[in-house]
């Protein structure tokens, strides 16, 4: 974020923020309240490096029903841009998605209220975190999915303000407004459409790519594990522990979004393959699921899932429930599952008491994937979990059709092979895939 677009360098340090929601009866005020706090965590990611401290002001709405022009009500935002002008704060967040009518609304009737309003940016939720996954996208393809996702969700909101779009260039700018952009805002969307188009093209290559790796993966016989979980819960801090992986892991939301697999040797020698993926949040926006599909793709495809919590958040559980909603979201609810609760280093209530039988029960472990403490434990439920997806199972391959030998020697582990006068009698440990296949071959 360019700062210096409404503020002197004196000035540069601080930075005013207003967070506003709106509940529609006293009951969601609770959970209105906990929103805010995500909303203030992802502005602090989204600010970081750009400024000192944050001031952060905070404006709440009991309505039975959002204001179709303004969200909150024409009294409310009048209320806005009065602490604005009081407070000077220079970025107003709402924690939904708003219309583009919603926004031009209360820039116009915070803008006006004083002269110093006059540079006051209303951006939603939504806006917020594509600013931070414009900031921290790294790889090629991470960009694209980016660009894709702000051209479909900036389009219509930038479009008739008369403004240009480099109000949306570069790596900095206005925060809600960071992206590769383009050099003008054009009211043309056809210009913008025809770009979509070319990004979707070209992730589609790269998309076609990943599936012959992924395809390789899958056919090598090795088990493919993702870890999933709530952004910030320590993913690629696992990760590294377990692989020496060396990826970017950070105490903030969304520090890393590309995918990273890394071979893990189990206990026993068996190796699988890991994959940190983007972290969840709550109401993740639809626009991000979508361009960020060949990338959420790893948790579909996955053999067995880690569900990776922060133990020492006081949401703990409610974030759980999000990452198991999206996960269902992704078709992939069905799939083995390890819930690995991190962070448990100096706690005093771990969860489930830390009771190694009630944790079992759940398919949980408590572990620090800073200090290693429960990383055994961990493996051994991994070795268990990848046993469990395969059994023994013996062959008969006649001579005249031995290509089913060499598959399994690709794809499966080889316990025993016998010639007899029959053909080649093969003891394997398989999956249902592979048992599937060779079903005709079995012999008791």
């Amino acid at each position: 974020m360019n700062t210096n677009m409404f503020m002197t360098e004196e000035e540069k340090k601080r930075v005013g923020v207003l967070l506003v929601t709106l509940y529609r009866n006293s009951s969601d005020e609770d959970e209105a309240m906990r929103g805010i706090d995500e909303l203030r965590l992802l502005c602090e990611t989204a600010l970081e490096g750009e400024c000192d401290y944050v001031d952060f002001f905070v404006m709440s709405q009991l309505k039975a029903s959002p204001d179709a022009a303004t969200y909150i009500g024409s009294g409310k935002v009048e209320e806005a841009a009065k602490l604005c002008s009081d407070h000077d704060i220079s970025l107003v967040v709402f924690d939904t998605e708003l219309s583009p009518s919603q926004i031009r609304n209360n820039e116009a009737v915070i803008s006006v209220y004083d002269k110093k309003n006059a540079d006051v940016r209303v951006i939603d939720r939504t806006m917020l975190i594509l600013d931070i996954f414009a900031k921290h996208a790294v790889t090629g393809e991470g960009k694209l999915q980016v660009e894709i996702a702000q051209l479909k969700y900036t389009a219509p909101r930038l479009t008739g303000k008369g403004i240009e779009l480099s109000r949306q260039g570069g790596t900095s700018g206005a925060i809600g407004a960071r992206g590769p952009g383009e050099t003008k805002l054009e009211t043309d969307r056809r210009h913008i459409h025809r770009r979509i188009e070319s990004l979707e093209s070209q992730i589609a290559d790269m998309e076609a790519a990943r599936n012959v790796k992924r395809s390789k993966r899958s056919g090598s016989g090795i088990c493919n594990i993702a870890i999933v979980g709530y952004t910030n819960a320590g993913k690629s801090t696992l990760l590294n522990y377990l692989t020496d992986a060396g990826i970017l892991a950070e105490n903030k939301l969304f520090a890393t979004l590309d995918p990273t697999t890394r071979k893990l040797s189990l206990p026993s020698g068996k190796e699988v393959l890991l994959t940190d993926t983007v972290g969840f949040i709550n109401n993740l926006p639809h626009r991000l699921v979508e361009a960020f599909k060949s990338t959420l793709d790893e948790v579909r495809f996955a053999d067995i899932l880690l569900i990776v919590a922060d133990a020492s958040d006081v949401d703990t559980e409610k974030k759980i429930e999000v990452t198991e909603r999206i996960i269902n979201e992704l078709d992939a609810g069905g799939k083995p599952r390890i819930l690995v609760y991190n962070k448990c280093e100096g706690l005093d209530f771990l969860p489930y008491g830390g009771d190694e039988e009630r944790l079992s029960e759940k398919s949980a472990v408590c572990i620090s994937a800073l200090t290693g403490a429960g990383v055994g434990k961990l493996l051994e439920m991994l070795e268990e979990t990848v046993n469990s997806l395969t059994h023994e199972v013996k062959y008969l391959f006649p001579f005249s059709d031995q290509s089913g030998v060499n598959t399994l020697y690709r794809r499966a582990s080889v316990i025993s092979v016998e010639y007899t006068d029959k053909g080649t009698e093969v003891v394997a440990l398989v999956d249902p895939e592979i048992e599937g296949k060779f079903k005709e071959f079995e012999v008791e």
